[in-house]
C-alpha cells in the first residue's frame, strides 16, 4: 500500500491543513497532510531549528497540486513530544517510526538542510521504504559544515527581520525581495501554528549536524547505499553547508541529478520562480531520465570544478 487515503474531499494545503497527531515509540507525532487523496506522498524533513510552519507555502502546495504531501515535527520538534535527538541515526529511526505508523510502505523524501542528512541516513538503510529522494541544501556523511559560524553571522544582522533572511538568501535585490516573500508567506497561517521549542531542540539538532559532516564516511558508503533516484539543489552561495557537498554527492550517487541556483543561500527553493520546476514534484517524480544511471551535466553543473 503507497497510497495516503485523505478523508476530506477538499484539497488541504500548508496553510489550511489541520494539525492531526499520531502516537508510536512513546512519541505523539503532530503532522498535516494536504494535496490529493492517492499517489506516493512525499514526506517532508525539516532544516535545522525548523517546524511544520517553517515550509514555504508556496512550495510544498505545489508539490501537492496532484499528490500527497505529509510535512510533520520529528520527535521533540514543535507540538511533538519525545527528546530531540543528538544523532542523525537516531533522527532517521524516529522519521521512520512516525511513517511506519501512518501504514505507508512506500514513500518519497524531501530533505532540506538537516533533514537532508536524515533522508539519506533512511534511503541508504531502508531501500524498499523510499521510491526517490530530493537533497536540498545539505551534506552527505564528511562533508563541509559552517554551522555555528554561519550562525552567529545571522544573528548579529540587527538590520535582518529575521535570522532566515541572511541565512537563505543573498545581499542581492533580488534574493532579498524574495525572502521578504518567503517570509511573509510562512505568516500567513494564523490559527493553530506550530510551536518553537528553543535549544531543546536546536541544541542536539547542531550536535548531529555537526557530528554527521565530522564523522568520515570512507568510499562514500553511505551515499553509494543509496540506490533510488536522486535530485540534489543547492545555491550557489549557502554558506553553512557550501555547494561543494551538493557536487560531491552527485558524483556519488548512482542516480541522480543535480540543479545549481545562482544567487542563493542555504534555501535555493524558498522562491515562487524556482522548485515549482525542478522539485515542484510531479514533472521530476515522474521523470523518465531518472531511471537512467547516469547522464550528461547541464550547463548549470558544468560550471563546477
Amino acid at each position: 500500500m503507497n497510497q495516503l487515503n485523505i478523508a476530506s474531499q477538499d484539497v488541504a494545503t500548508l496553510e489550511t491543513a489541520p494539525t492531526r497527531y499520531i502516537e508510536g515509540g512513546g512519541i505523539r507525532f503532530a503532522y498535516r497532510r494536504l494535496g490529493h487523496a492517492t499517489g506516493t506522498p512525499v514526506v517532508l524533513l525539516q532544516h535545522f531549528s525548523g517546524n511544520i510552519d517553517a515550509w514555504d507555502p508556496a512550495v510544498i502546495n505545489a508539490l501537492a497540486a496532484d499528490r500527497p504531501v505529509i510535512a510533520f515535527d520529528n520527535a521533540g520538534v514543535g507540538r511533538s513530544t519525545g527528546q530531540t535527538p543528538d544523532t542523525i541515526a537516531a533522527m532517521a529511526r524516529d522519521a521512520v517510526d512516525f511513517i511506519d505508523r501512518l501504514g505507508l510502505s512506500e514513500v518519497d523524501l524531501l530533505g532540506f538542510s538537516l533533514g537532508g542528512c536524515v533522508a539519506q541516513q533512511i534511503a541508504a538503510e531502508h531501500g524498499p521504504l523510499v521510491r526517490k529522494l530530493i537533497l536540498v541544501g545539505t551534506a552527505p556523511k564528511g562533508g563541509e559544515e559552517h554551522l555555528l559560524a554561519v550562525l552567529q553571522q545571522a544573528f548579529s544582522q540587527t538590520d535582518a527581520p529575521d535570522p532566515r533572511l541572511p541565512l537563505f538568501f543573498t545581499n542581492s535585490s533580488a534574493s532579498r525581495s524574495s525572502g521578504l516573500a518567503f517570509l511573509k508567506r510562512t505568516k500567513v497561517r494564523k490559527d493553530d501554528r506550530d510551536t518553537d521549542n528553543g535549544s531543546a531542540v536546536t541544541d542536539p539538532q547542531a550536535k548531529a549536524l555537526i557530528t554527521w559532516c565530522a564523522t568520515p564516511d570512507p568510499g562514500h558508503a553511505m551515499l553509494r547505499a543509496i540506490r533510488q533516484p536522486a535530485l540534489v539543489v543547492s545555491g550557489s552561495h549557502d554558506t553553512m553547508l557550501p555547494a561543494n557537498n551538493a557536487y560531491a554527492m552527485f558524483k556519488e550517487l548512482s542516480n541522480a541529478q543535480l540543479v545549481l541556483y545562482p544567487d542563493s543561500g542555504t534555501a535555493p527553493c524558498f522562491s515562487t520562480t524556482r522548485c515549482s520546476s525542478a522539485t515542484s514534484g510531479p514533472s521530476w517524480m515522474h521523470s523518465p531520465r531518472l531511471h537512467d544511471t547516469r547522464r550528461v551535466p547541464t550547463r548549470s553543473e558544468a560550471h563546477y570544478p
